[in-house]
């Protein structure tokens, strides 16, 4: 059985032979060579994964292979035999002394963290990528009812075990004390959402997904990004709920300082999946994501020589995650804000820049509304059912958000419905949601010269919105204006500006503050 450090001299040979430049990790080393790249598993127990074995290596090369073409068909290309001996190994000779996984080789520079850090992420990368998550889950295999994986007490197991292997890691009192109120904390969350995990399991939430979707696992080739690197080494930590795959890549841009991202990127995933029911359970996800990424960075730590710039980077950023796994458990400012506007007044424009401002969820009624019919959220209703928008489908669309949200202010979010509300009574009936859950009500409305609001509709192309000008025309002699009552919950906008701009900045910032979020 190779030893680790037989393992460090095959590995120094290999470098040494073929020029190789060296990536390690606490798990493998990665030697690129060419236009390819080579990974090597380390022969470790760390407890969540034994690589001790060259047999089980092996094996888990193969997982490896299987379970990322899923994502990165292109990257993965074979399992390489690797022969000779410790002092002069070779590629593709056997009897094979070690395994590695052949990949194709990308830019070095190509990891979203390192984009997201040049500066080189935008939101339609963020979009194209919630897109792609979601279609990856769809296509994933739903677990098995008597499979053990998934279920609240395994969830817990492993969100515990975190927290056992860091204590043997880190050794500074402070350290260990925000250790043991994480601990507490997430014990508790774990509890309030034991029935929810349950019960999503039940529905096929649960399923053989990546495992490990933080930003340096996505690549930007050809400016698409590509998930790869996923967990092969222990299937409890891929069966996973989706909702806790879209909370790892979250959590990942929360910490790199992107709020905005990480909105955006959790909301097109839930505007494509219709999954608002995870919301319930996502804080704790984020908080257990967090807390992997302070455990890797303690093990890391671990590895390095005491003192050295290594081990002091590694600390700051276990100490970093655990702030932001007890922050992601504990802020929580729910409210509910309502837009207001006629067809083309840039409703969803606005929303999109609440989502990451602030940090909210949106219910998007264009979107619902051919969601409660079956339909996907660019089809033509016409051509496929008919009328969706008659009094009565219409009545059922609003009644379908006003639910969806009471279940996302139950869960302390934020929530921004982007509908027309042209009626009073759709206005009303939101607010008394707002009432009957003591949260902040706030109605954005939002308006353009008519001109304007003709012009955007004629241009929209690709929109979940089927408003044509004479919709609007409709709309416009049928609305009811709001009045008296309602102003003081009223923040208007003009969007003949882009929401953030110096012409709004005031009307904002009224928001903001009528939301307790200055």
């Amino acid at each position: 059985m190779s030893t680790l450090a037989d393992q460090r001299h095959l590995i120094a040979a290999l470098q040494s032979a073929h020029a190789a430049q060296l990536i390690e990790t606490h798990i493998s080393w990665v030697l690129l060579i060419g236009d390819y790249a080579y990974k090597i598993k380390k022969a470790v127990d760390l407890g969540f994964l034994n690589y001790l074995n060259l047999s089980s290596r092996k094996h888990y090369c193969a997982e490896e292979l299987r379970l990322n073409r899923r994502t990165a068909p292109g990257l993965y290309l074979e399992v390489v035999d690797i022969g000779g001996s410790m002092d002069a190994p070779q590629f593709g000779v056997q009897p094979a002394i070690e395994y590695a996984v052949k990949m194709r080789r990308f830019a070095d520079d190509a990891l979203l963290d390192e984009k997201l850090k040049q500066g080189k992420v935008d939101a339609s990368h963020i979009d194209v990528l919630a897109c792609n998550v979601a279609r990856f889950h769809a296509q994933c295999a739903a677990i098995a009812p008597s499979a053990s994986y998934g279920n609240a007490e395994t969830i817990r197991a492993v969100a515990m075990q975190n927290f056992e292997q860091m204590r043997t890691l880190l050794s500074d009192r402070i350290d260990l004390q925000q250790l043991a109120m994480l601990e507490l904390k997430t014990n508790e969350a774990w509890q309030a959402c034991a029935a929810l995990f349950e019960s999503r399991r039940s529905t096929g939430r649960v399923r053989e997904c990546h495992g490990d979707l933080h930003l340096g696992n996505i690549a930007l080739i050809d400016d698409a990004p590509v998930p790869f690197d996923c967990i092969e080494f222990a299937p409890s930590l891929r069966w996973i709920d989706v909702l806790d795959e879209v909370a790892f890549t979250m959590m990942d841009l929360l910490q790199h300082g992107r709020k905005d991202l990480a909105w955006r990127y959790l909301n097109a995933y839930l505007e494509a999946t219709g999954d608002y029911a995870g919301l319930g359970v996502l804080r704790f996800y984020l908080a257990y994501r967090a807390a992997v990424r302070a455990k890797i960075s303690a093990i890391r730590a671990s590895q390095s020589v005491t003192g050295s710039d290594a081990c002091a980077h590694s600390l700051q950023a276990c100490r970093a995650h655990l702030a932001l796994a007890q922050r992601c458990l504990t802020d929580r400012q729910p409210a509910l804000i309502i837009t207001h506007g006629l067809p083309g007044s840039g409703k969803t424009t606005f929303a999109q820049y609440v989502i990451e401002q602030l940090g909210a969820v949106r219910l998007r009624s264009d979107v619902e509304r051919k969601r409660l019919f079956g339909l996907v959220a660019l089809a033509d209703s016409c051509k496929q059912i008919g009328d969706i928008y008659n009094p009565e489908a219409t009545e059922r669309t609003y009644s379908h958000l006003e639910a969806q949200a009471k279940k996302l202010l139950e869960c302390g979010e934020c929530v921004i419905v982007d509908a027309a509300f042209l009626k009073r009574a759709e206005r009303d009936r939101f607010r008394l949601l707002a009432e009957s859950m003591q949260v902040p009500f706030k109605i954005a409305s939002l308006g353009a010269e008519a001109d304007v609001l003709r012009e955007r509709i004629s241009l929209r192309k690709r929109d979940a919105s089927e408003a044509d000008v004479a919709v609007l025309q409709k709309l416009m002699r049928v609305q009811e204006p709001l009045v008296k009552e309602e102003l003081p919950s009223v923040v208007w906008f003009t969007t003949e500006q882009l929401p953030g701009s110096k012409s709004n900045e005031a009307n904002w910032r009224k928001l903001t503050k009528m939301l307790d979020r200055i």
